[in-house]
């Protein structure tokens, strides 16, 4: 009888612990924190949705793309020197051979290996800059064209 006492109180106490831990989804190891996960990989994995009001990521180590522009009206980039703005035919060369933008992961590769935010926002950045100057170069191309066009009216 003692024995089923000590048992229904260990059991009750079991029970009612992990009614009252509101976290059992958080998991610590090796000092990384998991939440929905027991084996956390980074010092917060996080296995689910994450709802939040805003996000901030630090540069640190990276080089925001100003070098597109700075490069290509100054012909030269001292934050990155080895930076060179393609012509539409080596674009169109690459896509072709590729199937994706240079210097965008393919999808087999994010699948595989994830995307970094910071890493990803910052060449999407440098695409968008270099789609603005293809934008400005064509414009400037269909400028030349209207004029002569209305010469030769």
């Amino acid at each position: 009888m003692n024995r089923l006492l000590i048992i229904g109180f260990f059991l009750f106490s079991i029970s009612a612990t992990s009614q009252r831990n509101p976290f059992k989804n958080i998991s610590e190891k090796d000092g990384k924190i998991g939440i929905g996960t027991s084996f956390p990989d980074e010092l917060l994995t996080v296995k689910g949705k994450i709802h939040t009001q805003e996000v901030l990521v630090d540069l640190d180590g990276a080089v925001a793309p100003d070098y597109v522009f700075e490069n290509y009206y100054s012909g030269f980039s001292e934050a990155m020197p080895e930076y060179k703005l393609i012509s539409l035919e080596e674009l169109e060369a690459f896509l072709k051979e590729n199937h994706h933008l240079p210097n965008v992961p393919s999808a087999k590769a994010m699948q595989k290996e994830g995307i970094s935010l910071k890493e990803m926002n910052l060449i999407l950045l440098q695409k968008i800059e270099e789609l603005t100057l293809y934008t400005l170069q064509q414009q400037k191309e269909i400028d030349a064209l209207k004029e002569k066009f209305q010469k030769i009216k």
